[in-house]
């Protein structure tokens, strides 16, 4: 039930009005009858599921008595979740395609409560499981050849049985669960709902109440003063109620504190990436490592207080563009599926093909239509199912990167689901972004060799040097500033405001180096980051950016294959654990190499700019 979000026409007129969902080309909306022919069909799936819930009893309590009744077990747990994500899927993007119709939102709800309800029943799986002696669970596992698709699930299982429970300290924990949600969820309403933000006049006078979304778009305003303005009145409140945030912040740092200790971990950062067998050394690898290779952000900051003719460049100078050429051009969907059909050509004939058959086949809902979801994501793998990718097209590059990235998701989904059995069909958050982002990077080089003038050059090399800085220094910035207040909360520290702000703002400075001025309010940016509510999250970012890099520049250079062990990886699911998917297709995120390989590929980048600049 996962899925994953992103918030970017030759020959065409771009519809002035937000258009109907009638009005919209057959061929361009997803058609959900690949996962039911109606809702009806929906409906009896649901029934199924319901009914047989009960059935969960027969094995209560039994799964010692042999390997077959553990095996039935095991298979009806699959069939009731295989299920279960299928009904999920059907009613969410039913519902995301027209948000004002009460019928989806409800089938959603329903699912959720049914979710809720086949895992209570299920709830003694795992700690009967782990019950049982190792070396006879081992044995009953090999002794039956279908029982032998789930040995690294139970393996994986039983390399968490130190960190797990007794049956009513886990009943415990488990009610205490919607308890310690509360700073994120009470953040997340003050921050989304309760907070205001000031009125101010934008570049043409008029007045407007900045909100999360304009203050992003402000950003990027070639206005300076206007940038400025947006800048300190987005942050003004949370300077007001830096107090109250900083409670919540604490809060969620001994949230998980406190369930780390419970199942005895030594730290809140081991107990979140043992999730995923992620060894500590990768989380300190990255930071080491960038914090030695910081100097091309810091050219970086010096170029673009250059070029844009400043005196003093400051954080709400960070994202406005210095080589605006591509700002005014429009893509069409067909011609930007095109577009990426050629630069991802070197991933060979099967990729593209698969690619082509979701683009054919109605895997992708395109346009903006009245009371769509906003955004963009692809569905993730479901079992049986191929994915879907909803976009919201607004005719900009943004979207042709959009696209790309989704498509990324997409076809790493397509190929999990196609080759692995079900216990295996989906993959790891932290393996998540490479396949995205390695998309994304050959279609920036494609288009980067494909440039047609050196303005239209200078753009695309902007880009990517903006995509090296926001997802992976920038991430690798936020990853060292969550170690840290960990670290110092877990060593018996009180973290106030002031100290909280005074921890981020080194940390600015040091990343972005001397060139930058760092205004008071970029202090407080720690307070409006809710990745920090996410338990280690953003880490992720950087290392599958760095990973896609690697791996992108391999394809590029060594040919078939490296491309053979890439397909390889898209096709890895969760049959081995996620650090050891990446070295068989060829990265060791445990080694400098792919951080290093990130920081020179921006040297190379600024390199070509300084160079078309004459500089």
């Amino acid at each position: 039930m996962k899925f994953f979000e992103r918030l970017f026409f030759a020959g065409a007129e771009i519809p002035s009005e937000l258009q109907t969902r009638e009005q919209i080309n057959e061929k361009d909306k997803w058609d959900l009858t690949h996962i039911y022919a109606n809702d009806d069909m929906w409906e009896a799936d649901f029934r199924w599921v319901e009914s047989h819930i009960a059935e969960y009893e027969k094995f209560e309590g039994k799964l010692a008595s042999g390997s077959e009744i553990l095996l039935k077990c095991l298979k009806f747990d699959d069939e009731m979740n295989i299920k279960l994500e299928r009904l999920h899927l059907y009613a969410m993007l039913s519902k995301d395609t027209d948000m004002s119709v009460s019928k989806y939102h409800a089938m959603e709800d329903r699912v959720r409560s049914l979710y809720s309800r086949v895992t209570t029943a299920s709830s003694f799986l795992r700690p009967e499981i782990l019950s049982f002696p190792e070396e006879e669970l081992l044995k009953a596992i090999h002794a039956n050849n279908d029982l032998r698709i789930y040995e690294h699930a139970v393996s994986d299982l039983l390399r968490t049985k130190s960190h797990t429970l007794a049956k009513e300290q886990e009943e415990i924990l488990a009610l205490a669960g919607e308890i310690t949600q509360t700073p994120y969820n009470t953040y997340s309403l003050f921050t989304n709902a309760d907070m205001k933000f000031p009125v101010i006049k934008d570049g043409t006078g008029n007045e407007i109440e900045i909100s999360h979304a304009r203050f992003y778009a402000a950003m990027h305003s070639p206005d300076r003063q206007y940038r400025k303005e947006a800048f300190g009145s987005y942050l003004k409140p949370y300077l007001d109620y830096v107090n109250t945030l900083a409670s919540l912040f604490n809060g969620n740092l001994k949230t998980n504190i406190f369930n780390a200790k419970a199942r005895k971990y030594t730290s809140a950062l081991e107990a979140s990436l043992d999730r995923n067998n992620i060894p500590v050394s990768v989380y300190s690898n990255l930071i080491n490592t960038a914090n030695e290779n910081l100097e091309p952000l810091h050219r970086w900051a010096k170029l673009k207080k250059k070029t844009l003719g400043l005196d003093e460049l400051h954080p709400y100078d960070v994202y406005v563009s210095i080589f605006p050429f591509g700002d005014e051009k429009k893509y069409s969907f067909e011609e930007s599926k095109q577009l990426l059909i050629e630069a991802l050509k070197p991933l060979g004939d099967d990729y593209l093909a698969s690619l082509q058959t979701a683009f054919e086949y109605r895997w992708i809902d395109v346009y903006e239509t009245r009371s769509k979801r906003s955004g963009a994501y692809s569905s993730g793998t479901t079992f049986g199912v191929h994915p879907y990718v909803l976009l919201n097209w607004t005719y900009l590059l943004n979207d042709v990167f959009t696209l790309a990235h989704e498509m990324g998701h997409n076809m790493h989904s397509y190929y999990t689901g196609k080759t692995q059995p079900y216990p295996y069909a989906n993959y790891s958050i932290f393996l998540a972004e490479v396949a995205s982002t390695f998309n994304e990077s050959l279609l920036l080089d494609y288009l980067i060799d494909k440039a047609e003038n050196k303005n239209e050059k200078l753009f695309l090399l902007e880009k990517y040097l903006n995509n090296i800085t926001a997802t992976f220094y920038r991430q690798v910035m936020f990853a060292e500033f969550e170690k840290i207040v960990y670290e110092k909360t877990e060593g018996g520290e009180a973290l106030t405001s002031d100290m909280l702000c005074d921890l981020y703002r080194g940390l600015y400075q040091k990343y972005w180096g001397a060139d930058m001025v760092i205004d008071k309010e970029e202090e407080f940016t720690w307070a409006r980051v809710p990745h920090f509510y996410y338990n280690f999250y953003v880490f992720q970012y950087a290392t599958g950016f760095a990973a896609s890099e690697v791996l992108s520049r391999k394809v590029k250079d060594d040919g078939k294959p490296v491309v053979d062990a890439y397909l390889d990886f898209l096709k890895a699911g969760n049959s081995d654990y996620s650090i050891n998917i990446l070295k068989k297709a060829g990265v060791d995120m445990n080694s400098p190499q792919p951080v290093i390989a990130t920081t020179r590929k921006m040297s190379e980048l600024l390199d070509e700019v300084e160079t078309l600049l004459g500089i």
